[in-house]
């Protein structure tokens, strides 16, 4: 299969392509190589690129990208770009100033896809992870239907084609979805990235957990994937059905933890799932629980790659693809990023995706524990 042929097309009109590239990369990787590996990704066949204010890497993105687009490789409209907007901007006012500043620094007219990273909102102001004396996170306390049509505005203004939403379980979903006046569904629940909280690119804050939490871990050598887009994104509306946005729902999603009741919630309300942590967990973290299994090293799923002459990795994914995910695969290195190509090249049958089926054990390796306690938490739900 031609990789670029592989699109879902969303009820808005547009179109996203199932396989993305992710571009987060702990803080001591130099800003250059997000701007080589984009530039690299877009050459072997990328299209759909991911990433986030957070990150601090748009710059250097939306650099790639438009040389990209200057040197003929591809026409901005082939580009799929999501951007996300950080849980110290969810007050209603600074969502549009907080899109803003994405655009200028990656020199863009408009974002295909922008995201709320998360429902658990921050304290505004220059900190991303704003702390207490006691090292406790600062909350802030925002109504989400207000955040929500914020981004309406910026849809309706031209700065986005599409919005979405992440980290959001099935009530908060349904409080965007019976929101009166709702003008537009959100078109994905991705994470963004995951929700991260403790992300910590402000030096007085200590260590980079988001490259943790998130289970990128780069090394040079390292590879990661990230599936989004579940069930419902590819459906397209009835006949006689009027179109109107997916809500895309990004959530962390792997063979261990399936997320059946939220992938059939997300089905029944023409909901996009995005799925993160779409090969578990590299158990590296101080917030992963290191008692939990690896997936990669799962028997069932070993015996599965070894079938297919395939790694464990891309039969992950894979799997996600066959239920309806959009992927984001995550690597700086370009051996990997051409590897990860390969998802298209050959397909599980029902009884190999049976058997991942029955791997669900609902293991949840990013608890985000130091969230608890605010009240759009999203995890106490058990989807």
């Amino acid at each position: 299969m031609d990789p670029k042929s592989q699109r879902v097309k969303l009820n808005d009109g547009h179109f996203t392509p199932v396989l993305g590239f992710g571009t987060y990369a702990p803080e001591e990787v130099p800003k250059s190589e997000a701007l080589e590996a984009t530039k690299f990704a877009i050459e072997v066949g990328f299209r759909h690129v991911d990433s986030a204010h957070l990150y601090q890497n748009e710059e250097q993105v939306g650099q790639a990208i438009r040389s990209k687009i200057a040197d003929g490789t591809v026409r901005r409209e082939d580009i799929f770009y999501t951007s996300k907007l950080w849980c110290n901007s969810l007050q209603p006012e600074l969502v549009r100033p907080a899109l803003e500043k994405s655009l200028q620094n990656l020199q863009l007219d408009y974002v295909d896809l922008y995201i709320i990273h998360s429902p658990v909102s921050l304290k505004p102001g220059n900190k991303f992870v704003p702390k207490d004396e006691s090292g406790k996170l600062i909350f802030d306390s925002v109504d989400l239907c207000q955040t929500w049509e914020a981004l309406e505005k910026c849809k309706d203004a031209g700065l986005t084609k599409s919005i979405g939403v992440s980290n959001f379980n099935h009530k908060q979903l349904e409080k965007i979805l019976n929101k009166p006046g709702l003008k537009y569904k959100p078109v994905c629940n991705q994470p963004a990235r995951l929700l991260c909280p403790w992300h910590s690119p402000d030096k007085n804050t200590g260590v980079d957990c988001h490259a943790l939490l998130q289970g990128i871990f780069l090394t040079q050598g390292s590879n990661l994937h990230l599936s989004h887009w579940q069930g419902g994104s590819l459906q397209l509306a009835p006949p006689g059905k009027p179109p109107h946005l997916f809500l895309q729902d990004r959530v962390e999603c792997h063979p261990y933890l399936n997320q059946s009741k939220l992938l059939e919630f997300c089905k029944s309300h023409d909901i996009v799932l995005v799925a993160y942590a779409a090969l578990g967990a590299q158990l590296l973290s101080e917030w992963v629980n290191s008692n939990n299994p690896v997936l990669l090293e799962d028997t069932v799923l070993c015996a599965i790659a070894k079938k297919h002459k395939q790694t464990p990795a891309l039969v992950a994914l894979r799997y996600q693809i066959q239920r309806g995910v959009v992927v984001l695969a995550k690597s700086f290195n370009k051996k990997r990023i051409k590897e990860n190509m390969q998802v298209f090249d050959f397909e599980l049958t029902p009884e190999d995706m049976k058997a991942i089926d029955g791997l669900n054990r609902n293991i949840r390796y990013y608890d985000f524990q130091q969230g608890i306690g605010h009240p759009e938490y999203p995890f106490s739900e058990e989807y």
